[in-house]
């Protein structure tokens, strides 16, 4: 059981979740402000002390990076545990020690098309030369490819030197180029993986390297290696509505694993503001449910009416939310349960940023 705060209405009697019920894919939702990203890190650390099940996080904003850092007011014994977990956190954008890597060659061939806006019909020549280019990993060099590609002549290859050029997905900061993968990392199943997406110059890389790994995850879904797939902002990543290729082929994955991952030990973990920016495939899968405050009508119906399992006054109560409480229900909870959310024991990467104040 992972202690994660206090009854709301009834602050000396403590709150558990029940570690075994996250094999199911779990909902976390509230606004800004509502502190969804700080309690988020409060159940990830319980689950980090008291279980075995690895966590890939996929981290937008960066507020994750620092959770092998424990708080001064941490008790010693959960501090030196954590401290002693394997934990890896892999940085986005120029100049890491540790970068955040993919490698190009190791997509599937619909993902490299979506990465080049191509589609296996109207751009059927220059797909075929995708479908058919095979590259050495270690060996692989973006410009010697393109530099083949216009030497031989041949029209649906000179095309797809083309609109690699223009489009200078090549160039991207997210690959390997030769080196090793975050895929490795995740494949040793450390304790918690750390994926830093929002320090890449292009909008498409953090979502690419989301669809790699998970790409990944499912070609090898057979072993039955359990990991808990937790994405803050889901929004970014699930949208109900993906406009590009890269966008469609992500949901897609994320809809497929939401279906049918659960058998496999892929369980999503996802966080959001609003349940309308979420895909609903993914949306109907998930049996627990945590909600902090959310005022928007819809937003209560919604989660109302997909979440049956809570009753709706409860759903309801969620708009006088205070920061930091929660509504828990679902599998992980004996039954709904109003939750004044507890201390954090490492450091957030993120929060607010202060308004400027006029010295006195």
């Amino acid at each position: 059981m992972l202690q994660i705060g206090t009854a709301l209405d009834s602050p000396t009697a403590a709150v558990e979740l029940d570690a075994r019920r996250f094999n199911r894919h779990t909902f976390w939702c509230g606004q800004s402000g509502s502190g969804k990203t700080y309690a988020l890190g409060v159940v990830l650390e319980q689950l980090l002390l008291h279980t075995e099940l690895p966590l890939l996080i996929l981290d937008p904003n960066a507020d994750f990076v620092r959770l092998q850092e424990t708080r001064d007011s941490a008790a010693m014994t959960s501090a030196e545990r954590i401290a002693g977990l394997d934990t890896r956190v892999f940085r986005s954008g120029p100049g890491r020690d540790d970068p955040l890597h993919v490698r190009y060659v190791d997509l599937s061939p619909a993902t490299k098309a979506a990465v080049l806006q191509m589609d296996p019909i109207r751009d059927a020549e220059e797909y075929n030369v995708l479908l058919h280019s095979e590259a050495d990993a270690k060996q692989f060099d973006a410009a010697e490819l393109v530099k083949a590609f216009r030497a031989s002549g041949e029209p649906a290859r000179v095309r797809l030197a083309n609109r690699m050029e223009n489009l200078q997905v090549l160039n991207w900061d997210l690959w390997s180029r030769g080196t090793s993968s975050v895929v490795d990392a995740i494949d040793e199943r450390p304790r918690a993986t750390v994926l830093d997406l929002g320090g890449f110059d292009h909008p498409a890389e953090p979502k690419v390297a989301a669809l790699a790994v998970l790409e990944h995850l499912w070609a090898r879904r057979q072993e039955r290696r359990p990991v808990l797939i937790v994405i803050d902002e889901a929004h970014n990543l699930c949208s109900p509505d993906p406009s590009t290729e890269v966008e469609r082929a992500l949901t897609a994955q994320l809809v497929q694993i939401a279906a049918e991952g659960r058998k496999f030990g892929l369980w999503l973990f996802l966080s959001t503001q609003r349940p309308t920016k979420i895909h609903p495939n993914v949306l109907s899968q998930c049996d627990n449910l945590g909600l902090m405050r959310v005022n928007a009508p819809r937003d209560l119906a919604e989660l109302a009416e997909v979440f049956g399992f809570a009753p709706e006054e409860a759903i309801r109560r969620a708009k006088s939310f205070r920061q930091g409480q929660a509504l828990f229900a679902g599998g992980f909870i004996a039954e709904p349960t109003f939750v004044q959310m507890g201390e954090r024991l490492t450091e957030e990467a993120g929060g607010d940023v202060r308004v400027p104040m006029r010295a006195v």
